[in-house]
């Protein structure tokens, strides 16, 4: 702790040094300040408590460096910074620090608040005196000592200030006015300054945002709820508006749903009298749109998990009518006991749409492993993706399918069972493909090689049972590229079963090939054959022995002949005359 203070001496030091004169007059770098003192002392976790401590423990250190005392140790004695005491811009950090110190204990209050309301008194407190404090740091501002962009900092942040007591207050109009203020000032600094800095403030800007478009639809703007939608679509909307966000789009769903009474699904109306399934069942295509234009897998994953809440949610509450609905058919005799009710047939097309979704979100994440399964590792230590990953996330896509055939009232829709049986086929496919991918890895090559071949079979019966459905491939995934797909594995593989001479002996006895048929014989079918593949194989050997009975033609008009020199010649070869 005591380490930490040191350094925070150190930092505090180097910040006040930087704060220099600009234009001629006091300068003071407000957003800057406070959003670097938020990231390094708690804030980058949501430690409002933290950084409220950081806040006093600079508050002292400037009083005291600037001799800025309140009393003594007996006595307090209330001292407030006033225009003639600007010559030094410590005396700006220290009202602003003050309204920080507020502002953090608020936060800090507003997060016990969901398990304590009676906190939610104070934290209105401590916010209107972070707002206070903000307007007394405005009013020294407009001092003619102090430079033109940091009293439009200045007007930014008590603006700011504002507008979050105004919606804590739930007074919108008013809210929405001072955070519109804010978002124009730092609008038009972002355009003046170097990008460093109109980072700084865009970022800013793109925080008020979500609040302004709250307020807009509490004041019942029309074109609100669609902002809303598309905030929420694009991960937007953090902090205070996460919590709210949901509620409130429910909210206007809600006001939608007296309209709606009934629905269809596989040829037969049902009514919708409950109203959690009514407003479930109205989001459901702008949830399923928003999914479909997600800007990343992880928001397309947040939504998927908010998609099946809301569904298992629904699901329960029907669940609820349907044990009322059975006791009440236990008390009184009816002749058509045996038919599906409307009431149990809405239970099926929920369970319907949670297992459709599931079967959706798994072969997403499916997809994104494939993708990341076929990049090359970056770093070594750290595990990456493997086929039995994909098995998983399969197994979990055909256990969903399994219960979609026993859905009640969907027993003698055979159309129905054909479109299950055939997913069930394109995904076992899948599995199977990737389970000889993870025997590959262990060169377990006789086992791939079979496995490869189910693939195939799977394939060419998804291919004939597909003509007699139409659109029967609109939400799988092509069962083109997988055989294209497996036919390369197999190369590869038989490729890599010859190479990999080592592990020969690992190959199980029973598919061992032994027979007697030259390798000549069997060109076009792989065998793994452990004497053809060992460091000895047992290749046939051929000798060119017809070479000792052919008779060569004569070759004597075809070479040049010498003549012939005797001893003369022989002696001067010798001592070198002849050349």
């Amino acid at each position: 702790m005591a380490a930490e203070k040191q350094n925070e001496a150190k930092v505090s030091l180097l910040d006040e040094n930087k704060e220099n004169l600009q234009d001629g007059g006091l300068g003071l770098e407000i957003l800057q300040i406070i959003k670097e003192s938020q990231q390094q002392h708690g804030l980058r976790h949501g430690d409002y408590q933290r950084y409220r401590g950081y806040c006093s423990r600079r508050l002292r250190r400037l009083r005291k460096t600037l001799g800025f005392k309140m009393g003594n140790r007996h006595k307090y004695i209330g001292k407030k910074v006033t225009v003639e005491m600007l010559s030094d811009n410590r005396y700006l950090l220290l009202v602003l620090m003050e309204a920080e110190r507020a502002w953090s204990y608020a936060m800090q209050l507003k997060q016990e608040a969901n398990t304590e309301p009676r906190k939610r008194f104070h934290l209105l407190a401590r916010l209107r005196k972070a707002a206070k404090h903000s307007e007394k740091l405005e009013k020294l501002c407009e001092s003619p000592r102090v430079d033109a962009k940091t009293k439009l900092e200045a007007q930014a942040y008590t603006a700011y200030l504002t507008g979050m007591v105004e919606f804590e207050l739930q007074e919108w109009k008013r809210a929405m006015e001072a955070f519109n203020k804010c978002k124009t000032i730092y609008e038009k600094l972002a355009s003046a300054f170097t990008e460093e800095l109109a980072v700084l403030y865009r970022q800013r800007v793109d925080e008020i945002s979500p609040n302004i478009r709250y307020c807009a639809y509490n004041i019942d703007d029309p074109n609100a709820i669609k902002d809303l939608m598309q905030m929420r679509l694009t991960g937007g909307g953090g902090g205070m508006m996460a919590e709210k966000l949901e509620s409130l789009i429910t909210q206007a769903r809600t006001k939608q749903a007296a309209t709606m009474s009934e629905v269809e699904w596989r040829g037969r109306t049902v009514p919708v009298k409950i109203d959690k399934a009514r407003i479930f069942l109205l989001g459901l295509a702008d949830n399923e749109a928003a999914i479909a234009q997600a800007a990343n897998e992880e928001t397309k994953e947040h939504l998927y998990e908010t998609l099946l809440a809301e569904c298992r949610d629904t699901i329960q509450a029907v669940r609820e009518e349907l044990k009322t609905e059975a006791k009440q058919r236990e008390r009184s005799s009816d002749a058509d006991s045996g038919k599906v009710s409307n009431l149990q047939f809405l239970h099926s097309y929920l369970s319907y749409i949670k297992l459709c979704t599931l079967v959706k979100r798994n072969e997403s994440m499916a997809h994104t492993l494939q993708a990341k399964l076929k990049e090359p590792e970056s770093d070594e230590n750290k595990r990456g993706p493997r086929p039995q990953d994909l098995i998983r996330l399969y197994d979990i896509i055909l256990q969903s399918l399994a219960e979609l055939s026993t859905l009640q009232g969907l027993e003698d829709d055979h159309t129905f069972q054909k479109e299950v049986s055939l997913k069930t086929l394109v995904y076992k496919a899948y599995r199977c493909f990737f389970i000889a991918q993870s025997y590959v890895l262990v060169k377990k090559w006789s086992e791939a090689l079979v496995l490869y071949e189910r693939v195939l079979k799977y394939a060419k019966e998804v291919q004939s049972k597909a003509k007699s459905l139409n659109n029967s491939f609109r939400d799988l995934p092509d069962i083109q590229d997988l055989i294209a797909e497996v036919n390369a594995e197999k190369y590869s593989l038989q490729a890599a079963a010859i190479l990999d001479t080592d592990e020969t002996a690992e190959v199980p006895a029973q598919q061992q090939v032994k027979d007697n048929k030259p390798l000549c014989d069997h060109l076009e079918a792989f065998h793994l054959d452990p004497t053809l593949v060992g460091k000895q194989p047992n290749l046939p050997l051929f000798f060119d022995l017809a070479l000792n009975h052919v008779a060569f033609p004569p070759l004597d008009d075809k070479v040049e002949q010498k003549g012939k020199g005797g001893l003369t010649g022989y002696i001067k070869g010798i001592f070198g005359f002849g050349s």
